[in-house]
């Protein structure tokens, strides 16, 4: 059921747009829309996607969210979220990331799968994740608010809605180290070590998303195929944080070791 008209739909996504070229925070979605469902918030981010795209954007992948249990309890939710990635939204490893240029940003640890083929239907299996990836590569998500985590007047905090519009808090991503092709190691028991300036910050293994990595993927083929959509053979998927996100500040120097995947650093300027 929507909740909210299409020419809504259309000014709340018109505004994130708006929050993420002027680099500045705008109202929650929701302090005004307070009847929105999920799926009108993913009404929202795809009229926010459709928007990029009229400007020259291309998708190339997407990204999930909301993957470890513990976030899922802290939004009141059972489900992952996701959103989308275009080629706007791609940093390059090794290279300085402007900290201003983001609403709010922080850093998440992940892995990423690189599909070579399309996935679709609603009883996909890890394995045939598995048999779609052509490879699999360390990665870190470029995390961003542009609306208020907590309104800073009435203290109110943005809810599960508020992010899903916003692109489920998705503003870009960094890959590096060495490409891995899926079968070579049990991913779940893929770690990773974050540093800042020197000193660990964050550990994790990526069976904290959901058990296994390729089950975010599972999830969000399966929701794609609901609405007569698939996964294709080129895109980039984020499949969930195995860390906590990490506050930055311009001089933070990070460096991210995922062993056998490899490393590399992000500098905050």
């Amino acid at each position: 059921m929507n909740c909210i008209t299409e020419k809504e739909i259309l000014g709340e996504a018109e505004l994130l747009d708006l929050a993420e070229r002027e680099r500045r925070q705008v109202r929650q979605t929701t302090s005004v829309h307070p009847q929105m469902t999920v799926d009108d918030a993913y009404r929202v981010q795809a009229a926010w996607l459709d928007i990029r795209v009229d400007r020259g954007e291309k998708v190339i992948g997407h990204k999930i969210g909301l993957t470890s249990r513990a976030m899922q309890q802290a939004m009141n939710i059972t489900t992952p979220d996701s959103g989308f990635l275009t080629d706007a939204m791609v940093f390059a490893a090794d290279q300085p990331v402007t900290a201003a240029d983001f609403c709010d940003l922080r850093l998440e640890v992940e892995l990423a799968f690189v599909l070579a083929d399309d996935l679709a239907g609603g009883d996909l299996s890890i394995d045939e994740v598995l048999d779609a990836t052509d490879h699999v590569t360390a990665a870190v998500e470029l995390i961003a608010a542009r609306t208020p985590r907590t309104d800073p007047v009435s203290g109110r905090t943005r809810t599960v809605v508020d992010t899903i519009a916003d692109n489920a808090a998705d503003a870009g991503v960094v890959t590096g180290g060495e490409p891995l092709a899926p079968r070579r190691t049990d991913l779940r028991w893929v770690g990773a070590v974050a540093y800042r300036n020197g000193a660990a910050e964050e550990t994790g293994l990526a069976a904290g998303v959901l058990g296994h990595p390729a089950n975010g993927i599972v999830w969000l083929a399966r929701r794609y195929a609901e609405r007569g959509l698939k996964l294709e053979a080129g895109q980039l998927i984020l499949s969930g944080s195995f860390t906590r996100p990490m506050t930055v500040s311009p001089g933070d120097d990070f460096r991210f070791d995922f062993n056998t995947l490899g490393a590399f650093d992000i500098a905050i300027v």
